[in-house]
């Protein structure tokens, strides 16, 4: 229940975690702000999507729909200052998600940002010359407009990109995503056959082929594999048709959008987590497999490779390198005492990663600002 003298928040982001193509920034904005909705009073400004209603009330939070999303942030200051009049806020949050909405020029009060990842040049593995250089330019355009506002990031990973791109480190503030250990449990009843699960958004950017390149090798040394790819997007028909090139496809499942009771199932049961995305701002995948007791594989990308402990809860494999990637799979696969062992290890470590604690930094935080 929300306390009506609480301070008031305003939160601008492409999307809300309702939204069918919503990630890892949308999970953070409720995970940390529906903890946060007794101690502020908390607006969420974001694209609408079909079917969705324009203003309804979730987790505490207070959300307007606006746009789509790829005209949203040409209404955002507009509704900004409809919003604000009304509201009267005292903090103004800008969630930089893909492209910036520079604030600075239009809003009055105080503010912060919170930064996942940047793309650099990244976004060109995902979209066209065109949408991609819009979105390059555009954080190119961050350390002039962001240089003297408060940041939070995700990572020291993103931190450290920040830092090189021009913003003070003085200005940066590193509040890790968390992990819900009481949703996530750990099994040592595993599924029979030594089975992979690769999790997430079926992205171009996200490299998904890499993995499937390394499995014709990867079945050579664990004839009965079973491999779990989980997600949907629009690169899910190339890699099904390059998984039938392979002469692969009668080991995987693409099993698409999946409940979160499956999701959890999966995680707890399979073998090992692989990831092999080239940036993000933090893993929550590769925490999510290991509060779930899975050693998780990454790659030494930005992001991935402060989630993992190398040989302890995980690996961590130079990024792209597919003979690497199917050598690290086929060892452990073949030492399921050793998955089990690295498991517990994994579920310890990513008890460390807590969203109530997360939440707390992120309050201390907000009112140091105010």
């Amino acid at each position: 229940m929300r306390n009506k003298e609480n301070q008031r928040l305003l939160i601008i982001n492409w999307q809300d975690w309702t939204h069918p193509l919503s990630g890892g920034a949308e999970v953070h904005i409720y995970e940390i702000f529906s903890r946060l909705a007794f101690d502020f009073d908390i607006t969420l400004l974001c694209s609408n999507y079909k079917n969705a209603p324009a203003y309804e009330e979730l987790g505490g939070i207070k959300i307007y729909r606006i746009g789509s999303r790829n005209t949203f942030n040409l209404f955002v200051p507009f509704v900004y200052k409809a919003l604000t009049k009304a509201n009267n806020f005292d903090l103004v949050i800008e969630d930089l998600n893909k492209i910036p909405f520079f604030g600075r020029l239009y809003i009055k009060e105080k503010k912060i940002a919170i930064m996942h990842h940047l793309f650099g040049k990244v976004i060109f593995m995902e979209t066209n010359p065109v949408f991609g250089s819009y979105v390059y330019f555009s954080e190119k355009l961050i350390p002039k407009f962001y240089h003297d506002i408060p940041i939070v990031a995700v990572s020291y990973s993103t931190r450290d990109d920040l830092i090189r791109r021009g913003i003070p480190g003085n200005h940066i503030e590193v509040i890790y995503n968390g992990v819900d250990l009481k949703h996530y449990y750990q099994t040592k009843n595993l599924y029979d056959k030594p089975t992979i699960v690769a999790l997430g958004r079926l992205k171009k950017y996200k490299r998904m082929d890499i993995f499937i390149d390394s499995l014709p090798e990867v079945k050579k040394g664990i004839p009965n594999l079973r491999v779990l790819i989980v997600g949907s997007g629009e690169h899910l028909p190339y890699l099904k048709t390059l998984a039938k090139n392979k002469g692969i496809e009668d080991i995987i499942e693409f099993k698409g959008f999946i409940s979160e009771n499956e999701k959890k199932e999966i995680l707890s049961k399979s073998w090992v987590a692989v990831n092999t995305s080239p940036k993000e701002g933090w893993g929550l995948t590769s925490i999510e497999a290991q509060a779930s007791g899975t050693p998780s594989i990454v790659p030494d990308s930005p992001g991935l490779l402060e989630t993992v402990k190398d040989g302890e809860t995980g690996y961590i494999y130079p990024y792209g390198d597919r003979k690497a990637l199917a050598s690290i799979i086929i060892d452990l696969l073949k030492d399921k005492e050793k998955v089990l062992s690295m498991g517990e290890e994994a579920r310890r470590w990513a008890s460390n990663f807590s969203w109530d604690t997360s939440a707390d930094r992120m309050k201390k935080f907000i009112k140091e600002i105010i």
